[in-house]
């Protein structure tokens, strides 16, 4: 039985694979940039130490992901293989934030304000807290005070 995990794309690949090395690729591309970015702006560079990698990857994640869904909704020249390589594979590797900026944008197009900023709200509140208690129970969390 074929299930969408194992269905294989008409390059005869298995869904989980052009995931997989979609993945591959957009961890790669973040970990280069991340890097680069963060020896061009050392402390020393004069900038406030924001982790300016991280904003980088998430705002351009961001932008591809809005331009290929823009692009899918003009025509349905995105099969299922290549939305999954591109949106989870090298999307979801390179930042996962660029699914929640397409998703809560959405809700905001479709005018559910109040789901639209309650996700945010729950997104970012939510994950702050959950970051919190899982250094608070990795035991790291007094590192991060010195």
């Amino acid at each position: 039985m074929s299930t969408p995990l194992h269905t294989a794309s008409s390059a005869a690949l298995p869904y989980w694979m052009w995931v997989g090395l979609g993945g591959l690729l957009g961890a790669i591309a973040r970990y280069a940039l991340s890097l680069r970015l963060s020896a061009a702006t050392a402390p020393s560079a004069g900038l406030a130490p924001l982790p300016w990698g991280t904003l980088a990857v998430n705002l351009l994640g961001c932008l591809a992901i809005g331009l290929l869904a823009g692009l899918a909704l003009r025509g349905d020249w995105l099969g299922p293989a290549l939305r999954l390589f591109l949106f989870t594979g090298v999307l979801g590797g390179f930042t996962t934030f660029s699914a929640f900026g397409l998703e809560a944008l959405t809700l905001l197009l479709q005018r559910q304000w109040a789901l639209a900023l309650g996700y945010v709200l729950a997104s970012v509140g939510l994950g702050l807290l959950a970051v919190a208690a899982g250094l608070w129970a990795g035991g790291g969390a007094a590192a991060l005070r010195h």
